[in-house]
C-alpha cells in the first residue's frame, strides 16, 4: 500500500497539511527503527518507504535522503531535551543546579536510543561525515544545543568573566559532547555512571566559572579562549 501526496485546496488546505505531517512523522519513525534493527548504513530509503507504507517519491518529498531523516532526529531530539530541561531552568538560579539540570535532561532524552547509539556513533565520528555534530550540516541542532546552554548561564545568578560569558556556552556544549560520548559506550545500568560523571563535572566546571573573575586568573582565561578562537578558525 502506498500513500500519494494530497492536494492541498482552500477548503481541505488544513486537513492536508495535518495529513502531511502525520505521514512525515510516519517516515521518521519508520526510518528510526530501521535504523536501530538493520543499522544506518543497511538502511535505505527504499526500506524506509516500504516500511512506512508510502510510494518512494513521497519519502524522498518529506526528506531528501537519510542524512536529512538523521539531522531531523537531531533538531527533534534538541527540542525534546529542550522541554525537558525548562522545569529545572524555570525552578533554579544557581548555575551549578541549572547546568546539571540541562545535562541530566540531555541523558534523559536520549536514553531511548542507546542501544542504537553505538553503532551510529561509528557513521556520525566520521570526521567528514554530514551526520557529525560538528558539520556544517548539523548547524541547526548544534545552534540549538547552544542556545539551550546560553540560556541555563543568562538566567543563572553565576558572576563571570566577561570575555568567558560569550564563548561559555559553546564550551559547555562541547562538554557535553563529552558526556554523550561517555553515554555511548556507557554499559552500566541504566547508564548511572553517566549520571555520577555528570554530579562530579558540575562542581568543577561551577568552581572554574567563578574563579574566571579572579584577576590573577584573567590572563590564563584569556590565553584559554584565544587558544579555543584559533582552532575554531
Amino acid at each position: 500500500m502506498t500513500e500519494q501526496s494530497a492536494p492541498t485546496t482552500a477548503a481541505g488546505g488544513q486537513g492536508s497539511t495535518a495529513r502531511g505531517e502525520q505521514t512525515r512523522q510516519l517516515i521518521l519513525d519508520t526510518a528510526m527503527r530501521l535504523f536501530r534493527e538493520r543499522g544506518y548504513a543497511r538502511t535505505t530509503m527504499r526500506a524506509v518507504a516500504q516500511e512506512a507504507g508510502v510510494a518512494v517519491g513521497n519519502a524522498y518529498y518529506y526528506f531528501g535522503s537519510k542524512e536529512h531523516l538523521v539531522q531531523e532526529f537531531y533538531a527533534g531530539t534538541q527540542r525534546e531535551h529542550r522541554a525537558a530541561a525548562a522545569p529545572v531552568l524555570a525552578r533554579e538560579r544557581e548555575f551549578a543546579a541549572r547546568l546539571a539540570g540541562v545535562l541530566h535532561a540531555g541523558v534523559d532524552v536520549l536514553s531511548p536510543y542507546h542501544a542504537f547509539a553505538g553503532a551510529f556513533f561509528k557513521t556520525a565520528a566520521e570526521p567528514t561525515s554530514p551526520l557529525s555534530p560538528f558539520s556544517a550540516e548539523s548547524s541547526e541542532p548544534r545552534d540549538m544545543s547552544i542556545a539551550l546552554f546560553r540560556e541555563a548561564l543568562a538566567g543563572s545568578t553565576a558572576k563571570l568573566d566577561d570575555e568567558l560569558r560569550a564563548e561559555l556556552p559553546e564550551l559547555l556544549w562541547l562538554g557535553y559532547m563529552g558526556v554523550v560520548l561517555y553515554w555511548v559506550h556507557d554499559r552500566s545500568e541504566g547508564q548511572v555512571k553517566t549520571r555520577q560523571l555528570i554530579d562530579g563535572v558540575v562542581p568543577l566546571v561551577d568552581r572554574l566559572v567563578g574563579l574566571s573573575r579572579l584577576r590573577v586568573l584573567r590572563p590564563v582565561t584569556r590565553q584559554a579562549l584565544a587558544l579555543i578562537h584559533t582552532l575554531r578558525h
